[in-house]
């Protein structure tokens, strides 16, 4: 397979707000520092098109997920090819220059194999399900700590509620809601807790009913191929989406092994010859 240095005749590295465009042979043409505002995308883009008129060109931006992701979506709209720079390592860095980290940045990618390009993530609806994967995570991980929280408060302190067991949505719906009552100030004060905690967790279960309507409307529109799986509803649909996320992702069958924790490790010890997987613990 051609490499990008035999695909593309330049290839611009972007750094920040600063970039370098190169020849195939990774020979410095010219560099550009632009202000990062809509009228300094402008300005990027139209040097990049001034300068490539009659050349293959491919652009390559470090952070397409995060702070080049602006930069990226507009050189993208724009028609110009976009790659995710290759993750280069601290140790081979010398010192901070962001016309030679661009510079770096481009050459880093000359040699690769077009398919070893990792290309940046889609926009829109696959946004979308990663905001909204995240948000559940965050609220889920919340919605369990304080249900611990009013248990072990239910169970310290004489409430009134029966709490051997789980509590129930019930229960919970109950405390939540409580009213003040005629008590002593320490047990009135533990009620108010058990009240303020109950009404969370269900304001959070309100959240994550109406965070998996839109998770189920964006995966039926983008996979829905995923959902008709048995065992697969839109909160799996969108972590494997998001998992896989972009073309350049999985290169091969140990890439895809490697990310499902499925990949063989060597985990030998004396005369006992075996493996374990990635996604398995360690043993202790």
């Amino acid at each position: 397979m051609r490499t990008v240095a035999e695909e593309y005749d330049r290839v611009v590295g972007v750094d920040t707000h600063t970039m370098t465009l190169l020849t195939a042979t990774g020979g410095v043409v010219e560099h550009l520092t632009f202000p990062s505002s809509a009228a300094g995308l402008h300005r990027a883009l139209a040097w990049i098109r001034d300068r490539t008129q009659t050349r293959t060109c491919l652009v390559v931006v470090e952070g397409t997920g995060s702070y080049g992701a602006q930069l990226t979506e507009h050189f993208t709209q724009g028609g110009i090819l976009v790659a995710e720079a290759p993750t280069v390592p601290a140790a081979r860095r010398r010192g901070k220059d962001d016309v030679l980290d661009s510079a770096r940045i481009a050459r880093a990618v000359l040699g690769l194999r077009l398919d070893q390009l990792c290309w940046p993530r889609a926009g829109g609806t696959r946004t979308a399900i990663r905001v909204l994967v995240s948000a559940r995570d965050q609220m889920s991980t919340e919605r369990t700590k304080i249900i611990n929280s009013l248990t072990a408060l239910v169970r310290g302190v004489d409430l009134g509620v029966e709490a051997r067991k789980a509590l129930t949505s019930a229960q919970i719906t109950t405390i939540a809601g409580w009213r003040t009552r005629d008590e002593d100030p320490a047990t009135a004060a533990c009620r108010r807790e058990a009240i303020r905690l109950a009404s969370r967790i269900r304001t959070l279960g309100r959240y994550l009913s109406a965070n998996m309507a839109e998770l189920r409307r964006f995966t039926a529109a983008e996979v829905p191929e995923l959902l008709n799986l048995p065992g697969v509803g839109p909160v799996v649909a969108g972590t494997i989406l998001l998992a896989w996320s972009h073309p350049g992702r999985v290169r091969s069958e140990a890439a895809f092994a490697a990310l499902a924790g499925t990949s063989p490790i060597p985990a030998s010890s004396g005369h006992t010859i075996r493996y374990r997987l990635t996604g398995e613990a360690t043993d202790s």
